[in-house]
């Protein structure tokens, strides 16, 4: 291929293969199984939501099972709390993260330590220090707390427990860490105990963080714009976007033309353009709508023609695709979003809603989608109901 700086045309199914194959959506087990495949994947998408919801299994889990067919919960807590190849920190929201990036999520740490969060500005000092007095005893949920009086909450997600509060300020300034999970429960233990380290490692400057967050979407995207490196962290884009005007003078990425795009910037490694081949046509995907193919909407709606909503929150009467609808990708399509909920008390998987999008809405192709559809359902609902 030409180096260029000039942007190179380029379509939307082209894109599509570019950012499934970025993903490892077009091919089967990519990442292999048991724990060091939940630690590639985690290291290879850059982050991996989680998300409190159960209506059908966490977004986390969910993430983790579409690209490890063989998943089990405990690989997950086998990474987190006995290898400790992956932590749990904020990127775009709580996610995990590679334990080896935990050098660029420092600063943000101390600049938490040092000015407190405006989630928390209600901490008491007498309730850091009762936390941190207990959590230097032994790790810790909030159940092992006992005698909290609850207050009222300052806005909806957070905790009406003092100590809950004191814990997740002292999370986000890195003096702790979730060093395990039951369910959504969180044991909580000193940051350096749970690593073995005896200090904390040195942070990451501003320049490596700018590089690392190009680096990551790069891997994970295949083909960027501004938006999507920069997902809901607008501040890191005047030096990520200096950082890209580098590159493309260096010929180490491409400027790119994306049908349908307008006025919004792409660009690609050379290599990643040439490397768009045919993923495997047959794969069947369910996918969570925190997934990183569908969590940036914008993107998703230009890649695929798919505008996916997000309708927990949206009263009954005006919901198109449901509660809680999980986009279906074919191949390189989004052909479908099934509305479905987990009957755990009878074992079932409920099919609140199906609803034909994209190519799913030709009549001539509905047959052989829906029969492939039902097979992955079935899949997705021995997964659902087993431990």
């Amino acid at each position: 291929m030409p180096r260029t700086s000039e942007p190179i045309p380029l379509s939307k199914a082209d894109a599509r293969r570019i950012w499934l194959h970025a993903q490892r959506l077009d091919t089967s087990a990519p990442f292999g199984e048991g724990a060091s495949a939940v630690a590639a994947a985690v290291d290879h998408l850059g982050y991996v939501q989680i998300d409190t919801i159960n209506v059908i299994e966490r977004c986390h889990h969910h993430i983790l099972f579409t690209r490890i067919p063989s998943y089990r919960r405990a690989d997950l807590r086998q990474a987190q709390s006995a290898d400790k190849s992956v932590f749990e920190y904020w990127t775009h929201a709580l996610s995990y993260v590679p334990a080896k990036d935990f050098s660029y999520f420092l600063p943000a740490m101390k600049a938490h330590k040092r000015e407190g969060h405006k989630w928390f500005s209600s901490v008491k000092p007498a309730d850091t220090r009762k936390v941190m007095r207990l959590v230097r005893a032994g790790a810790l949920t909030i159940r092992d707390i006992e005698d909290d009086v609850l207050t009222e909450k300052e806005h909806l997600w957070q905790s009406r427990k003092p100590s809950k509060r004191a814990l997740q300020l002292a999370f986000y300034g890195g003096v702790v860490t979730i060093s395990e999970r039951n369910g959504m429960l969180k044991t909580y233990e000193l940051m350096t105990r749970h690593f073995g380290w005896d200090r904390l490692p040195k942070p990451a400057s501003a320049t490596e963080i700018t590089i690392y967050l190009l680096d990551r979407a790069l891997r994970a995207q295949g083909l960027v714009s501004l938006d999507s490196i920069c997902h809901l962290d607008a501040p890191s884009k005047k030096p990520v976007r200096r950082l890209i005007d580098a590159r493309v003078r260096r010929n180490e990425l491409v400027p790119v033309a994306l049908e349908g795009a307008g006025k919004q910037e792409h660009w690609a490694r050379p290599e990643a353009l040439e490397g768009a081949g045919e993923g495997d046509a047959g794969l069947v995907h369910i996918l969570s709508p925190f997934d990183p193919l569908i969590i940036q909407r914008k993107r998703t709606e230009l890649f695929f023609g798919y505008g996916h909503r997000f309708e927990a929150y949206v009263p009954k009467a005006k919901r198109v695709f449901g509660y809680f609808a999980l986009p279906v990708l074919v191949g390189d399509d989004i052909v479908a979003a099934l509305d479905l909920k987990t009957d755990r008390q009878n074992g079932k998987l409920l099919m609140q809603k199906w609803t034909w999008v994209g190519t799913g809405k030709k009549p001539a192709a509905r047959k052989d989608l829906k029969r492939r559809i039902e097979d992955e359902l079935h899949r997705f609902e021995r997964f659902q109901l087993t431990e």
